[in-house]
């Protein structure tokens, strides 16, 4: 896939599956809704969480996003890379406050009103932030298939 389809994927999508090393070796993987800040993908969590802990320890890791049904549909974007923490409040807040915009699919943060603003300054103070600084892409696209 070109740099513009891999981008087209991931602003249609809203989960990412991200997968940590384990304490011991064994791969953690969860799924997560994610932005896309600066190029790169982006997510909160609490800051207590099992990924933050493998994370901390080893910061690599990879990250799916993929969509379609029938097997012409498929297409992806595996990415591997390493994750910073994210600890600053004003940081967090602002990957929380896109990912809160994004899961509602609101015009904008401010369209959440002060219930969001409120909800999402709660949670940025048990959060972290979590960017995906990507080492290799690998991509497909089955729709090229046909």
């Amino acid at each position: 896939m070109s740099e513009a389809e891999v981008e087209a994927l991931l602003a249609e999508n809203l989960k990412v599956q991200v997968a940590c090393n384990g304490h011991d070796g064994v791969p953690h993987l969860s799924t997560l809704f994610y932005v896309v800040l600066d190029g790169t993908i982006a997510f909160w969590t609490y800051g207590r969480s099992q990924k933050i802990r493998n994370l901390e320890r080893d910061p690599r890791v990879s990250a799916l996003v993929e969509d379609g049904v029938d097997y012409f549909e498929l297409r992806g974007a595996s990415i591997t890379g390493r994750a910073e923490i994210v600890r600053d409040h004003d940081r967090i807040f602002e990957i929380g406050s896109a990912v809160a915009t994004r899961m509602v699919a609101a015009e904008s943060f401010e369209a959440l009103g002060d219930l969001g603003r409120e909800t999402v300054e709660k949670q940025a103070t048990k959060r972290v932030g979590v960017i995906i600084h990507p080492e290799h892409v690998a991509t497909w696209d089955h729709r090229k298939m046909v």
